[in-house]
């Protein structure tokens, strides 16, 4: 599993060593495999410079090509051939001079020579946005603003965003563990124990999450109360689908993901920081209103979000508009019932449903998403409500969306607090020396264990 440094120094109160976490991790039972850096630009944007076109004339021998005069500083000029359509007299432009060494997009090295181009020799390059990795546009040359000078560092302009990724061995029945969240309160507790102070643990913010009075226009139904122990929703409108905030960016980015649009980004966001898989649904596109929880018939067509259509099995639990399939309970979501650019109001769902039942379907589709991986080991079914309120406040804040409902909660069993004996003496045993029992009292709450008696 992939750890985000900066994700965790946001989570925990205190100036935080690597390496000293990276140790403590590994011996509170999160064995670290490896530690890998990561920016978000990989060029080195230190080796290219602020240049200005002085001269740009048609190339003698193409039509597309344009022979440019670029001014990098200090009385220096360079020749470069360029076939991008916007380039123009007097624009401040992003040089590559000869020996630059670009970041292509699988990661390669492409060096930039000295060349003929159509018998024109061009003395390096000048630099469209995904060709240095700080955008996706490819439509033309990266036009700078005015106010840049002449000669100045590219690494000046862009701002880079560096992390630490820490890979953990995540053991199955560490459950607890898999998210950001969990990973910072054991490393919490182990700081506070070894520098004998109280750390601070910050937990996600819900604060702009409001409940409502008004009644939902949706209504659920578990049908299939042995899968679905507890399932969870609000409906928020008046979204505008977009691109996420860089925060959010730059985090999924680091660790593996790549973001898709604020909402999708949001509920991956939140998963991957408390640890409990979330799922949005285009409201307008729940024709019945009414969401069934349920197992439909072997054989069923349903249509998943990377547009395979597929037989569902008997055994596989749905989430259905009515007895339409709208989603693969804790796998994968319907293509027809996605977030797109054109959505304005959604349902947010949160739920638990049974590990076997989501390995098993999972396996009978050959699928295996972020969100199974986290359903068949087990999450916080507690969580469930928490994790729903940080992402519909995420998106009020990112979306410009409104809760108009209030939460809807199935939860038809509630599970009953499992009482654990710890003896004492065991533990000295086992560790090999006394420890202090206030000590002892002391990391439990730090792991957030609730002591009821002490005998």
């Amino acid at each position: 599993m992939k750890i985000s440094f900066n994700w965790i120094k946001d989570l925990i109160d205190e100036k935080l060593d690597l390496e000293n976490c990276i140790d403590l991790l590994t011996d509170i039972g999160l064995e670290v495999e490896g530690v890998s850096n990561y920016s978000q630009i990989k060029t080195d944007l230190s080796q290219l410079v602020v240049g200005k076109v002085v001269e740009c004339i048609k190339h003698p021998n193409a039509d597309r090509l344009k022979l440019t005069t670029i001014d990098i500083g200090e009385y220096h000029n360079l020749s470069i051939v360029c076939g991008a359509p916007n380039v123009e007299k007097n624009q401040l432009v992003v040089v590559a001079p000869v020996n630059s060494v670009l970041k292509t997009k699988d990661n390669t090295d492409f060096k930039i020579k000295k060349v003929k181009i159509r018998g024109v020799e061009s003395c390096g390059m000048l630099c469209a946005e995904d060709e240095i990795g700080v955008g996706n546009d490819h439509s033309g040359i990266i036009v700078l603003d005015s106010k840049h000078k002449v000669g100045k560092k590219v690494s000046k302009i862009y701002d880079n965003y560096n992390d630490k990724i820490i890979e953990i061995g995540l053991t199955p029945n560490r459950c607890d563990a898999i998210s950001h969240f969990g990973v910072a309160r054991d490393l919490r507790a182990a700081l506070s124990y070894r520098n004998e102070k109280q750390i601070e643990l910050i937990a996600p913010s819900t604060s702009s999450f409001t409940n409502t009075i008004i009644s939902p226009s949706l209504s659920i139904d578990i049908v299939d109360s042995k899968d679905c122990k507890r399932f969870s929703g609000v409906i928020i409108n008046n979204i505008i689908v977009g691109e996420s905030p860089s925060f959010i960016k730059n985090k999924l980015r680091a660790i593996g993901l790549k973001p898709i649009n604020n909402i999708v980004d949001i509920t991956n966001y939140v998963m991957h920081e408390i640890g409990q898989p979330l799922h949005a649904y285009d409201r307008n596109k729940i024709s019945s209103n009414k969401i069934k929880i349920q197992k439909l018939k072997k054989g069923t067509k349903f249509t998943t979000l990377d547009g395979i259509e597929r037989e569902l099995g008997e055994n596989d639990l749905i989430i259905c508009d009515d007895y339409t399939p709208m989603c693969l309970a804790g796998i994968f979501g319907g293509n027809f019932y996605g977030v797109s650019e054109n959505t304005t109001s959604i349902f947010l769902e949160s739920a638990f449903f049974n590990p076997v039942s989501v390995r098993k379907s999972a396996k009978h589709h050959s699928l295996n998403t972020d969100s199974s991986y986290r359903f068949e080991r087990g999450v916080d079914i507690e969580k469930v409500d928490y994790a729903l309120k940080r992402a519909a406040s995420l998106i009020v804040e990112h979306c410009n969306g409104e809760i108009i409902s209030n939460i809807m909660d199935d939860y038809p069993s509630k599970f009953d607090e499992k009482n654990i004996v710890l003896n004492f003496e065991n533990v000295d045993r086992i560790i090999g020396f006394n420890l202090d029992r206030l000590k002892i009292k002391n990391i439990l709450n730090l792991l957030d264990f609730k002591i009821n008696n002490v005998t």
